[in-house]
């Protein structure tokens, strides 16, 4: 989470607030909060390519229980 926080100028904590408020996207992998690359790049392209502001919660997909 730590690159997460640095690239995006935040402290680790941020990040992890903003994931636990359904703000940010992440992905849970035995236990542990991951952010994909691919999710952060695609927001940035998003804002760049629109030249507006956006909000990463737009981003967030709510799913609770196991996929077992």
């Amino acid at each position: 989470m730590a690159k997460v926080a640095e690239l995006l100028g935040m402290s680790p904590m941020t990040v992890y607030r903003a994931i636990a408020a359904g703000e940010f996207p992440a992905v849970r992998i035995r236990g542990r909060l991951i952010v994909p690359a691919k999710a952060i790049e695609a927001i940035a392209d998003l804002a760049i390519a629109e030249q507006t502001v956006v909000d990463a919660s737009g981003w967030v997909s709510v799913q609770h229980g196991s996929a077992g």
